[in-house]
């Protein structure tokens, strides 16, 4: 489990939440997905579902306890923003606002023309790349979907939890989905682990329709400019296609 729950909005994270920047500090990945699971819970509305959430860094989250909570912001009938934040010793280090919209039937007129990953029952385990290190980064079971090297700064993997969010719960699709979308800028770095580092302060996520199952498909494509900012666009999929995209403005810092 990446969390334990501990009182209502408290939870105690565990080991494998932690990061690849220090043992103290966790992944934004398990941050953002617990996030997600409070707007979840949050006034939830069947006739409603989230289509935009993006995510701000503050500062780090300690592997220690935290407080998460969530309120409708700007309610509205057709669309309503949800705000979420966690915080530790009373500090707020992440949040999250997220647009939740009506359902309707949009069937006849669906379409998309990005091209599909290969499954990842017929993919390769992938290795972790040297530097990666922390609880979180064994915490997933990790696939490689690129049949011959990407090239620099591109990368298509699919991974997918080997534990519970939260212990005793089974995390929802979406929950699924953010635990995994902050990697897109860890596996298409174009940069040596050993001396760079490249901190995002954002992760944004737009959704096109809810993903369905486990596995999450990063297809993600890093790009550094001249005058130290960088960006990672992803094209995120479940096994049936892409459900969404993503996007992280990134401090490409020398080491």
């Amino acid at each position: 489990m990446f969390y334990e729950p501990l009182d209502e909005g408290v939870f105690r994270a565990t080991e494998h939440t932690v990061g690849p920047w220090s043992d103290k500090a966790q992944h934004l990945g398990p941050v953002a997905a617990l996030l997600v699971r409070a707007v979840e819970r949050c006034a939830p509305d069947e006739r409603r579902a989230v289509r935009r959430v993006s995510v701000d860094v503050l500062g780090p989250v300690p592997v220690d306890e935290v407080t998460v909570r969530a309120e409708v912001t700007r309610p509205g009938r057709s669309v309503e923003l949800v705000t979420a934040e966690i915080a530790a010793s009373g500090r707020v280090a992440a949040t999250a606002r997220a647009w939740r919209m009506l359902r309707s039937d949009t069937t006849d007129v669906a379409r998309d023309d990005v091209g599909r990953l290969t499954a990842p029952v017929d993919c390769p385990p992938m290795p972790l790349p040297e530097g990666w290190s922390g609880g979180y980064a064994n915490a997933l079971e990790w696939r490689s979907a690129d049949s011959e090297p990407a090239e620099p700064g591109r990368a298509r993997v699919w991974a997918r939890q080997r534990m519970p969010l939260v212990a005793g719960e089974e995390p929802s699709p979406l929950q699924r989905l953010f635990a995994v979308a902050d990697c897109a800028s860890g596996v298409s770095s174009s940069l040596p682990f050993e001396r760079w580092a490249f901190a995002n302060t954002d992760l944004t996520v737009h959704l096109s329709r809810e993903p369905g199952d486990e596995w999450v498909g990063l297809d993600a494509r890093m790009t550094l400019g001249p005058d130290g900012a960088g960006t990672t666009r992803t094209v995120l999929h479940d096994t049936a296609g892409p459900v969404g995209q993503g996007a992280q403005a990134l401090l490409p810092t020398r080491l």
